[in-house]
C-alpha cells in the first residue's frame, strides 16, 4: 500500500510495540492514546474524513479480514490523495504567524476601555496617575508582568525595578514617555514593537506581541 495515511499509523503503533509491558489495566488507556494520537495527526492531514469509514477499514485490517476494496484500489485512492497534498502550496510559518497575531491584536482592540496610541500598541488604564512622565532618555521605577497570547507568564518582578527607556523594547519605550507616576496601565504590544521576526530564544516565538501590566512607581529625565 502507498506509505502516506499509514505513516501515521506506523509511527502511532511502534509506541504500542515498544512496551511490552502494558498491563490489562493499562489496555484501555493505552487504545485510547493510540487513537487520541492518530486522530490529532488525521484532523491535520485529512479534514472531513469520514470517521466511520476510517473505523471499519482499521477494524478490518486489524482483524485480519477481507477488506471492502481492493488492494489496488487503495493504493491508488492514497497515492492520489498524497498527490495532491503535495501539490498544495505551504504556507510560511511566518505568515500564519503574522495572521494570528492580527486577530489577537483585532480582539484585543475590541476590549472594553483599551485604546490604540502609537505604534499600535494598544492601552487600557487599570489606575490613573498624576505624577511626572519620563523623557525619551530618562528612567522609569516599575513593577511589571508580561504575559504571551495565551496568558503564560514570561517575566515579572516582585519589587520595583529601575530601566533606562533607551534599554527596553521600542513597546515600552513609547508608552512609558506617555505615563505618568501612579498610574497602572495593561499594555498589548504588537510584535514590531516588541521582539519582531527574531523572537527572544525559546521564551518568545516570532511575530508574538506580548501583553504587559505595568505600574510605574517614579520617573526621571
Amino acid at each position: 500500500m502507498s506509505r502516506y495515511l499509514f505513516l501515521s499509523l506506523c509511527m502511532v503503533f511502534s509506541a504500542a510495540q515498544a512496551d511490552d509491558k502494558t498491563t490489562a489495566n493499562d489496555a484501555h488507556d493505552l487504545a485510547y492514546s493510540l487513537g487520541a494520537s492518530l486522530g490529532e495527526r488525521l484532523r491535520q492531514e485529512v479534514p472531513q474524513l469520514q470517521i466511520q469509514a476510517l473505523i471499519e477499514g482499521l477494524q478490518q485490517a486489524y482483524q485480519g479480514k477481507p477488506l471492502a476494496l481492493s488492494e489496488a484500489r487503495i493504493e491508488q485512492i492514497l497515492a492520489d490523495h498524497e498527490s495532491q497534498n503535495a501539490e498544495q502550496p505551504t504556507v510560511p510559518q511566518s505568515e500564519i504567524a503574522l495572521e494570528k497575531e492580527q486577530r489577537f491584536l483585532t480582539e484585543e482592540k475590541a476590549r472594553p476601555g483599551a485604546r490604540e496610541i502609537e505604534d499600535g500598541i494598544l492601552l487600557t488604564e487599570l489606575t490613573p496617575g498624576a505624577g511626572a512622565k519620563a523623557g525619551p532618555n530618562g528612567k522609569v521605577q516599575v513593577l511589571y508582568i508580561g504575559r504571551l497570547p495565551d496568558g503564560t507568564v514570561f517575566d515579572q518582578n516582585s519589587q520595583p525595578q529601575w530601566f533606562s527607556l533607551d534599554s527596553v523594547i521600542s513597546g515600552w519605550r513609547t508608552a512609558l514617555q506617555n505615563m505618568p507616576v501612579g498610574a497602572k496601565w495593561r499594555l498589548v504590544i504588537p510584535s514590531a514593537q516588541a521582539y519582531g521576526a527574531e523572537g527572544a530564544g525559546d521564551l518568545i516565538a516570532p511575530f508574538t506581541p506580548l501583553v504587559f501590566e505595568v505600574e510605574l512607581r517614579d520617573a526621571k529625565g
